[in-house]
């Protein structure tokens, strides 16, 4: 009788602390943050590392333009998406073995706190800034520039930085800015004060349109989003990657409907040119692309569908 209470005592203890442990675990803070932003593939011998500087709300249905708002909360619709959409912002390095290049850097401090990621995001993946050797500008625009600096301070001292002149000319001209409407003052400001430490550092080198930079890797002309904007082609062992910076924004939108454009455009009509003619050779040819605004971690191909196209994200590797 005394060993029965005894082994009853036991067990209601023993229930007690399990159940304040699943009442412990259940309390427990939620963490509220992903893990850090990066994805890896190989291209032929040349490593490819996505990086996200985070994710921005941006209000597409006031942006979209050559379209009407029906078809635009469609189009999301269909993607179970809402607005304001939560928008990637991605960039990516590039090891070719011989050189490291970062292919546009985020937004920095520029433009709040949910973007500002990449250089810690950089270092989980294992490389430091200071090995990055060369940094090439889709375009100036403040979510590709502004990761340049780590307050006053250049983020990669020892990278070259590269940009199509037509975009320098332009977003570096005070004279530009002063005639800019109010609004817009701000992409002059945030292009300034990231390109031109580099520039007074002696490591600011514009190119001019199609040009050839380090072995497996090209700049294309791409004009019409921004007056130098610029895709990069990535080639290595006959695998391909061509980066787009801001040919596309809205994948559930511009996929199915190429000829929709934004008002961030500087020119328009070019802009949507020139996506129209990427959008095709992707299709036609079935490289990589990978691309700024695409949810993280931007890369994939795509298909031709209907009277649009069909992205086709990258399947999950772990690189094993």
């Amino acid at each position: 009788m005394r060993s029965q209470r005894l082994f009853l005592r036991l067990f209601a203890a023993t229930v007690a602390s399990l159940f304040a442990v699943v009442v412990a675990h259940a309390a427990a803070p939620m963490a509220k943050v992903q893990a850090p932003g990066y994805y890896r593939m190989m291209l032929g011998d040349f490593e490819v590392t996505a990086l996200s500087d985070g994710t921005l709300g941006l209000p597409v249905g006031k942006l979209l333009t050559n379209t009407t708002p029906e078809k635009k909360k469609k189009a999301l619709a269909r993607a179970d998406l809402t607005d304001p959409l939560e928008t990637s912002v991605n960039a990516y390095l590039i090891n070719t073995g011989d050189k490291l290049v970062m292919i546009d850097t985020g937004a920095g401090v520029l433009f709040g706190p949910t973007l500002g990621t990449l250089l810690a995001n950089l270092k989980a993946s294992g490389y430091q800034p200071e090995q990055v050797d060369e940094i090439y500008i889709t375009h100036m625009h403040g979510d590709h520039v502004g990761g340049l600096m780590s307050g006053d301070k250049l983020a990669f001292p020892n990278a070259v930085v590269r940009a199509d002149k037509h975009d320098a000319d332009y977003w570096l001209s005070t004279a530009n800015m002063d005639a800019a409407p109010k609004d817009a003052k701000d992409f002059f400001l945030g292009a300034m004060s990231s390109i031109n430490p580099y520039a007074a550092a002696g490591k600011f080198k514009p190119f001019n349109g199609n040009t050839d930079l380090v072995p497996g890797v090209k700049a294309i002309a791409s004009r019409g989003h921004t007056p130098g904007h610029t895709t990069y082609v990535v080639e290595s062992k006959g695998n391909k990657l061509v980066l787009w910076g801001d040919l596309m924004h809205v994948a559930a939108v511009q996929f199915p409907s190429p000829a929709v454009t934004i008002k961030f455009d500087t020119d328009s009509k070019s802009a949507a040119k020139e996506r129209a003619k990427a959008f095709a050779d992707a299709a036609k040819n079935g490289y990589w692309v990978g691309a700024a605004h695409l949810p993280f971690p931007g890369l994939g191909h795509l298909r031709t569908e209907s009277s649009g196209y069909a992205w086709l994200p990258a399947n999950y590797s772990s690189l094993r």
